[in-house]
């Protein structure tokens, strides 16, 4: 038996007038994951516990099968073993984004333009990181860089203080109300800005009608993480497929096999098919599980790219083709599931904690499906889970 999870991150919505009050789900041409629907069980799964924040990471442990009230201590800590560093238990770490700030005055009387840094690349993130390290580390922080505009920041000795936001639940708004109370966060951040906003790259990047990566943005804060091994827990042998470290992250933590993919990238402009091959080699060379996260719809969502939000789904339906065929030919009989970790409205450019649309399909047994793969679909049908540990135990069930 081989098992897949096709992770399309946020690509769940709400109904959006421009859409005749349709989702970018129900709009998409999906042919594939539809026709698949008509033979799958198709219904909705609540990955994020009540008490929680919505993220990637909380919702993705919870896909994956963690409790996340039980195994979630932050998500910076996820990224940072992604990162390969080694923590410390007395060790708080921080998301340090690459961020685009905008405006005059203080630091406090600036709007948040980008959250990415005007999807900074890696190469040109490595420059502006390594720099500020030469100003930033000591005194017991140590900066690291990651990729795009994602990268870590570890404090020793220290303890959790708490009162950290997202700088893409901001975007477009002034961060006067959402800097970190925490005093000596605040300097870092301000004196990055100090640092970078005159840099030669930064300057070069806007002379080229692009974002400057201006400040980093310190959120995420946790500690050093433990997660049960996933073979030794749900019993197969799996790898991990994505561009972002905070699936590579926990990936590793859980004894996964990290699968790397040239030109995944974590937006629509990713390797769509570079990761659907990379799948099926893997269940090929001796992989029982291979979990495809794929950011792209997301990232739209947070950036209120509509149109792209829909492309990605589009290209998501390509990859699920292509990995039910493949298997197919196999003759081994096999399982997929189809899912977001949480919705990404373009609406509100943030995540949200709704209930999202599965689709699991058995490939060894008949089952009357449903005509679509969508919201509307998934909540008029009498199939629900509380959370993603209970919906992944069915998954697994031989």
């Amino acid at each position: 038996m081989k098992y897949v999870v096709i992770l399309g991150d946020g690509m769940s919505d709400y109904p959006i007038p421009k859409l005749e009050y349709k989702t970018p789900l129900e709009v998409a041409n999906k042919p594939f994951i539809d026709g698949l629907a008509k033979v799958s069980e198709i219904g909705l799964v609540k990955t994020v516990p009540d008490g929680l924040k919505p993220g990637s990471d909380v919702a993705n442990l919870s896909v994956l099968g963690y409790a996340p009230e039980k195994n979630y201590t932050g998500r910076s800590p996820l990224e940072a073993a992604s990162i390969g560093i080694d923590l410390e238990d007395t060790d708080v770490t921080y998301r340090a984004n690459l961020v685009t700030l905008s405006g005059g005055g203080d630091y406090a009387d600036l709007t948040m333009k980008d959250y990415s840094g005007g999807e900074i690349e890696t190469k040109d993130a490595k420059i502006l990181i390594h720099y500020l390290k030469q100003y930033l580390d000591g005194n017991g922080l140590t900066l690291y860089s990651g990729v795009s505009y994602r990268h870590c920041l570890v404090k020793q000795n220290a303890s959790p203080v708490g009162g950290f936001t997202p700088p893409h639940d901001i975007s477009g708004k002034p961060i006067k109300e959402f800097l970190p109370k925490d005093n000596l966060s605040l300097e870092i951040m301000k004196k990055s800005y100090e640092l970078l906003k005159e840099h030669p790259l930064n300057l070069e990047r806007v002379k080229n009608g692009k974002n400057p990566a201006n400040s980093i943005w310190l959120w995420g804060e946790g500690t050093k993480p433990s997660l049960e091994n996933y073979q030794e827990k749900y019993g197969v042998k799996g790898g991990m497929i994505s561009a972002v470290d905070l699936l590579k992250g926990i990936a590793k933590l859980s004894g996964m096999k990290v699968i790397e993919v040239d030109g995944a990238t974590g937006n629509y402009k990713t390797n769509f098919m570079g990761k659907a091959k990379a799948c099926v080699d893997a269940l090929n060379d001796g992989l029982d599980f291979v979990y495809v996260h794929m950011e792209a719809a997301d990232e739209c969502g947070h950036q209120g790219d509509l149109d792209n939000k829909i492309y990605s789904i589009e290209q998501i339906d390509k990859v699920v083709e292509y990995v039910v065929t493949s298997l197919e030919k196999t003759g081994e009989r096999f399982k997929i599931l189809v899912c977001p970790d949480h919705p990404t409205p373009i609406s509100t450019k943030t995540h949200a904690s709704d209930p999202v649309p599965y689709l699991l399909y058995d490939s060894g047994k008949t089952v009357k499906g449903q005509s679509r793969y969508t919201e509307s679909v998934a909540t008029n049908q009498n199939l629900f889970y509380s959370n993603g540990e209970s919906l992944i135990k069915r998954f697994f069930e031989k």
